[in-house]
This record gives structure tokens, sequence and C-alpha cells, in this order.
């Protein structure tokens, strides 16, 4: 389970309260205090069933299961946003790449992850508290019950955490794209998520140092896409660009095969994302769980609408594919304070986090580092615009703490990247060859293409790429 902190959202929003809407409120935030008022172990199962708490417990759990199966259609959002925003002869691997990240994560989290990133006691920087999910053999019955804590079994907890875990590496496959070595990438997502990602998740959500300290992240702006940003950005630095991607100095437009695709993906993240953060409320509390969809919500709509006018006063076009950036900046933006952040200001966070995402692909352009989906754009910069939000926008951290904690995870995170796809570039290599590039991966690695008129989109980027020259 993420490590719990108080919800603080009520009390920083400008609703004006009656004394009815403040009964009302109070009664909806005793829900969670009954059920844990009654949180003692049980000698069974059917003991447990026949307490009070069991409904309410069930109705958190469901809860928690759900918002798992939201944030497990997240992943074909990521695999259809990847596939449109780059060419039609890498389809097939973007989607391979997904399903092996996906399913490498589920089970690398399992067996090692879930127990690194929650260790229980630890030193505060680097715990373990046993390989595997068990039970606790002192107390089998209390992992199913709400003495394992914050209202769900030990399973929901493990199911809910594995899909946040196997998102970071997701965006890192996004970010590399039409280039990257399937097998280099592969055993870099792997050790991705079954070492970094956990390790410095137990910094916060495992209760340690930064969460001693009042580092807040709510749902992983810096925690989950952050690290997903670092590592991606380290690995484009190694990689190096796509072929014909900047020449003579000047940058080229690599068009993806499908905005149509990628748009569905962004609305299935967006529908998703409602699972992510409210999932993270870690219950079925009606005020805080509504209180963030509102907050999701309104931050992506914002980011859209900034993203596109930014696009046309920068761009002098209407881009759709920014249009659709903006909406991914502004929910990275508000996930680590949609439990703090008013409704209002979760508007002017999604906001700025539009602004923010063209600004960054185009600095990233010039910088020539190539991500051919703005992935670290999206996740990177905007997860640090949202992790410094909180402490704007609300009185749960402070500016000096956020900062430490951006700079911990996301230095940790792209040192860990440099050095370990470093060391892949050293023994096997990380990039395809020329051929296999300028072929497609789909073909090259795979051996199929993804639609009968591959030949077709490739010949008109290679008709365009000459006509630049």
């Amino acid at each position: 389970m993420k490590y719990k902190i108080p919800i603080k959202s009520l009390n920083n929003s400008r609703i004006a309260w009656s004394p009815r809407k403040v009964l009302a409120s109070l009664m909806l935030l005793l829900i969670p205090a009954i059920s844990h008022a009654a949180s003692a172990s049980y000698e069974s199962m059917e003991a447990f069933q026949a307490s009070a708490e069991y409904a309410a417990f069930v109705i958190d759990n469901l809860w928690i299961l759900l918002a798992a199966a939201m944030v497990f259609i997240m992943h074909l959002g990521f695999a259809t946003v990847e596939s449109g925003f780059t060419q039609g002869k890498n389809s097939i691997n973007v989607i391979y790449k997904n399903v092996f990240i996906l399913c490498t994560g589920i089970l690398t989290y399992g067996v090692i992850g879930f127990q690194l990133m929650y260790p229980g006691d630890f030193n505060g920087f680097l715990g373990l508290g046993g390989l595997g999910i068990g039970f606790d053999a002192a107390d089998p019955v209390g992992m199913l019950t709400p003495a394992y804590g914050e209202q769900m079994t030990i399973y929901s907890d493990f199911i809910f955490q594995a899909m946040f875990a196997a998102t970071a590496a997701t965006i890192v496959s996004g970010c590399v794209t039409g280039r990257v070595k399937l097998s280099a990438f592969m055993i870099f997502g792997a050790l991705l998520v079954a070492f970094c990602y956990p390790i410095t998740g137990s910094w916060v959500w495992g209760g340690g140092w930064l969460d001693n300290m009042g580092f807040y992240d709510f749902a992983g702006s810096t925690l989950v896409h952050g690290v997903g940003g670092a590592a991606g950005l380290a690995c484009v630095i190694i990689l190096g660009p796509r072929m014909g991607k900047y020449i003579k100095g000047k940058t080229q437009t690599i068009p993806g095969h499908s905005v149509p695709l990628a748009t569905v993906g962004v609305f299935l993240l967006w529908f998703g994302w409602f699972g992510f953060n409210g999932g993270s409320v870690l219950s079925a509390n009606p005020a805080e769980v509504s209180y963030v969809f509102v907050t999701t919500a309104i931050a992506a709509a914002a980011g859209a609408l900034a993203a596109m006018f930014t696009a046309r006063i920068a761009l002098k076009k209407l881009d759709a594919s920014m249009a659709l950036n903006g909406i991914l900046a502004g929910l990275v933006g508000i996930t680590a304070g949609a439990d703090v952040i008013a409704p209002l200001m979760a508007g002017v966070v999604g906001a700025i986090a539009g602004i923010i995402v063209v600004g960054a692909i185009l600095m990233f352009d010039k910088l020539k580092i190539d991500d051919p989906v703005g992935a670290i754009s999206v996740h990177g910069v905007c997860g640090i615009w949202g992790t410094l939000a909180v402490a704007l926008f609300s009185p749960a951290a402070t500016i000096g703490v956020q900062l430490l904690g951006i700079l911990a995870i996301f230095g940790t995170t792209f040192l860990f990247s440099l050095g370990v796809f470093g060391a892949i570039k050293a023994v096997m290599g990380v990039r395809v060859s020329e051929d296999y590039e300028k072929r497609g991966l789909d073909l090259s690695e795979h051996g199929v293409g993804a639609y009968p008129n591959f030949a077709m989109i490739d010949s008109s980027f290679e008709s365009a790429k000459s006509e630049a020259t």
C-alpha cells in the first residue's frame, strides 16, 4: 500500500460551506474512521465476515480492484499512443515492448519489487521485507482484513501497485522508439521495474526518508512519471536521435502514422487516470474520491486548451498532437496534488503544464534530444512541475522539501539508467543497424509488418526527407 497521508483537499477548497454541508461532510469523513476503529486481528475469516465492518471493507476493497483495472487499461493507452505517434513500420515493435513491460512488471514486482518498496520497519533508505507475495505467518487472517491496513487485502494492494510499477518503464518505451534493440530495451526495462522504481518509491510511499521529511506526491508525478521521464532521458542521450531527425542543424518532422490511433490512446489514458488518481485515495471514501476525480478532469481539460493556444502561437498551426500531449501534461501535473489542490487551482496547474509541455518538446528538439512521442516532456518535465505545484497551491509541503525529493529521485533514476543502459551498450549494443532502422523494426526484428501499405508510409517519409536535403 502507499504510505497513507491524511487527505487535506476539503480544507483547501473554496467551496462555501453551510452547516448542513458541514454535517454531511463530517459524516462522510467518518466512514474511514469507523472502518479503522475495528481493525484488530480476527481469529478467522468467518469472524471477520460476521463483523460490523465487513461491508465497508468489501466496498473499499472493490474500489481498489476497479481502480487497478482502470490503470491496467492505461497500458493499452500507452501502446496506442506510442504506436500512433511513431512511424507505421515500427508499430508491432512498440506493441511488443508494451506487452513485455506489463507482463514483466507484474512478475518482477511480485517477486521482489513489492517487498522492496514496502518493507515495513527499515532504516529509511533501503529495506527488504522478503521475496514474493505471502502472508504474515503470525497473522495470516490479518493480511485479508483491515488489520493489514488501508481497507484492502494484501492481494488488492499488490495488484494496484503492480499496475503503477509497469508504467515507469512503459514511458521509456516511447522515448526510444524506432532505433533501440529490442533485447537491450527488455533487459533495461526489467531492471528498472525490479530495482530502481521500488527503491525510490520506498523513500516516500514506503515510509522512507523523504516521507519523514514531508515530501508529498499523492499518486506519482515524480515517483512514477518522473522516474519514467528521467530514465527515458538517460536512454535517449546514450541512444542518439533517429536517422534523418536532425539534418544540417535543422529539426525534421518525422510524422506519426496515425493521429486517430494516438487519440484513442490518450482518451484511454484519461479514463484510466481516474483510477490512477482516484484509487490512490486507498479507500472508497465518497468525498475524497469524487474530489480527486474533479481535480483530475479539470487539470486535463485545462492542459489541452493551454497546449492548443501555445502551439498556435509558437508553431503557427493547430497541432492535434500538441493538444493530445496537453491532456497528458495536465494529468501528470495534477497527479502529485490531486487530493490537496483546490479544483480551480487544478485548472491553473493543468494549464501551466500544457504550456510547459509545448515549450519542453521544442526545447529538446533544439538540444537534439530525439523523443518521438514527447514522453520526456510530458512525464519528466511536467512531473517536476506537478510536484512543485503541491507546495505552490496547497499547504501539504514546502518548496524546499519538494525540490529535494525531485533532485533525489530524478538524480538517482537518471544515474541508474545511465549506468545500466551504458553497461548494456558496452556489452551488446543498444541501437539497431542503419539498415534495420531504415527498413523498420517490425520487419527487421519481428519479420512482419503491421499494415499492408507499410511500404507506402515509409516511402512517403523518405521522399519528404530527400526534399529536405
